[in-house]
């Protein structure tokens, strides 16, 4: 399984310098204090006061910028804190492309608070097809935002190709990646020439399931300023102890990584053979209508799988709670399986008809393949097929 150069050593080390404290820890320390003593007034030694800048935050914060391969990242104490500090670095009047299958809390920011408060314009639009950007873009066009994959039909939009168009039109538009369900081991979007990354730092990065918080990760200086601003003026950041606690989970996350995908794959395969099975929607498989445009970016793919039961709402509610190992949850990418029904838990926020017209249909299952044993998965995914269709 190929990664990228020096991904595991730059996860240990990078931002971890034991010379940086007084005893030279080699686990970095939560720093709890929330302001710092200046000798002169006004000319503090790094922060002055701990909503702008905290210790234990510039060391995950470098760690981050590190593994996108990139020079900024600024953490925020969600994803969706993330995505409206992005968000507020356009102006009333502008004009944002999205993709039309995103995380549905996402979808929600852009139609109920983003356009009719802020004043933004905004359409939605399959990225799949490149013409379709073409069409969309407008004079006031200043942000196309996308996941590769998406949530939850693991579409896979080819980057090169939207930064490509987007720069042909004007390169004043900002490009922005989600790379949640890829994370930096898999796909490095600002290397492909997006603008600003996302990543729910709740799902893989930390990859426990105990902490919230969220990142937007940038080469460009100008998001960079407004993106400290964003943590100074509006104070969304994350607490110490839960960056601590992601600095150490990241240690761990090219191991994590490499067994999700082994998992998934696995998982993916068995479902695409199973007769109680419609279709399976995961990228590294062959019969993804996207697999090559997922080859060409990426160098691995995560647990997330969605797939299509042969059945409506019933068996749906039959399968999910006759689950054992897996565990009927929402979020994603913790060391644990989870599976849920984004019809009526992830995205039930996206108006039905959307949501009929995408495909999140009420057979539509969305699991995050977790780091167990993969036999004891796919005994768990089977007996509870069995149970919601016993009838093949």
């Amino acid at each position: 399984m190929a990664s990228f150069p020096h991904f595991g050593t730059d996860a240990i080390h990078v931002g971890q310098d034991p010379e940086q404290w007084d005893m030279n820890q080699v686990v970095p320390p939560i720093s709890m204090s929330t302001t710092y003593k200046q000798d002169i007034p006004g000319k503090p030694k790094g922060h002055d006061y701990s909503r702008g800048g905290n210790p234990t935050r510039d060391v995950l914060q470098k760690n981050l910028a590190a593994l996108e391969n990139a020079a900024h990242c600024h953490l925020f104490s969600s994803g969706l804190a993330a995505t409206s500090a992005v968000i507020n670095f356009l102006k009333t009047g502008d004009h944002i492309i999205c993709s039309d299958d995103v995380y549905g809390g996402t979808q929600r920011y852009i139609r109920k608070f983003a356009v009719p408060h802020h004043g933004l314009q905004s359409d939605s639009i399959d990225l799949t097809d490149i013409e379709n950007l073409k069409k969309a873009i407008k004079p006031n066009t200043k942000m196309i935002w996308f996941e590769s994959p998406s949530n939850p039909l693991l579409k896979v939009v080819d980057i090169e190709a939207i930064v490509c168009v987007a720069r042909n039109v004007n390169q004043d538009i900002t490009v922005v990646v989600d790379n949640t369900f890829m994370t930096p081991y898999f796909q490095r979007p600002i290397s492909l020439g997006a603008d600003i990354v996302i990543h729910s730092i709740t799902k893989y990065i930390n990859g426990h399931s105990d902490v919230v918080m969220g990142a937007a990760i940038t080469d460009n200086d100008e998001i960079q300023k407004h993106l400290l601003f964003m943590q100074l003026a509006v104070g969304s950041v994350p607490s110490p102890f839960d960056c601590f606690l992601v600095n150490r989970g990241l240690k761990t996350l090219h191991i994590r990584m490499k067994t999700h995908y082994e998992n998934g794959l696995s998982i993916a395969k068995y479902l695409e053979s199973n007769e109680r099975i419609e279709s399976v929607l995961y990228p590294a498989l062959p019969s993804h209508p996207q697999h090559e445009v997922h080859k060409k970016q990426t160098k691995g793919m995560s647990g997330m799988i969605s797939f299509y039961l042969k059945g409506d709402l019933q068996e749906s509610h039959l399968f999910l709670s006759s689950l054992k190992v897996f565990t009927l949850a929402e979020s994603l990418g913790g060391y644990e399986s989870l599976a849920e029904l984004p019809s009526i838990m992830t995205h039930a926020s996206v108006p039905s008809e959307i949501r009929s017209s995408l495909g999140i249909t009420d057979n539509l299952i969305r699991i995050s393949v977790g780091i167990e044993d993969i036999d004891d998965l796919i005994a768990d995914l089977d007996q509870a097929l069995k149970i919601a269709i016993p009838n093949i």
